[in-house]
């Protein structure tokens, strides 16, 4: 195999997964699970890459089936208890509830590692991510339920501690060292 026609396999290769998604969503979003719906997908994927040039994204090549599985058992309890926290909060007349924007520095510098965070804090209720700073690697996260600087540490610490579920599961080496040399702080909610 020459040169150029490796170097194209393993441009395909990096791509396919994004590929494989867009295809997949395309069948999500008109709710059929055809060969219809992945032809079109397959034609609407191709157009997109080539309208839109994105540039390709770095898969780390590792996955965690372990920690990714706890990923999502653990968001799924996260969401839950948000939803019931949310709920409360609204109904219960004798108490507002404070709200806050809070910074959370992140503590690895990758694009699609702060994006995965950055969508997981915005689906547990009570907190949406309002910005972000990619070059100092900091979300900023709208929050409510807060009502002292404890919760607010709370809030930052649970965060960053998505940030290493996420990192666990899917994250390079390069990555998962940087998790373990500077840990989250324990303690807080769960969201």
């Amino acid at each position: 195999m020459s040169p150029t026609a490796k170097a194209a396999a393993v441009a395909v290769w990096r791509r396919l997964p994004f590929f494989l998604w867009l295809i997949a969503l395309w069948m999500l979003l008109w709710g059929q699970f055809t060969v219809l719906a992945a032809v079109t997908g397959l034609v609407v994927a191709l157009f997109v890459t080539r309208v839109f040039r994105l540039p390709p994204v770095e898969l780390s090549g590792r996955v965690n089936l372990w920690y990714g599985a706890a990923f999502v058992v653990m968001f799924f309890f996260a969401v839950l208890r948000g939803s019931l926290l949310v709920a409360w909060q609204t109904i219960n007349l004798a108490r507002y509830p404070g709200t806050a924007i809070i910074a959370v520095p992140l503590r690895t510098d990758d694009d699609l590692i702060m994006a995965h965070v950055g969508v997981t804090a915005s689906l547990i209720p009570g907190s949406l991510i309002v910005d972000v700073d990619r070059d100092r690697r900091i979300l900023y996260l709208h929050v409510i339920g807060v009502s002292s600087d404890r919760d607010v540490e709370a809030q930052r610490a649970s965060v960053q501690r998505w940030e290493e579920r996420i990192v666990r599961a899917v994250g390079s080496r390069a990555q998962l060292d940087a998790i373990r040399r500077t840990p989250a702080p324990r303690g807080g909610a769960g969201r």
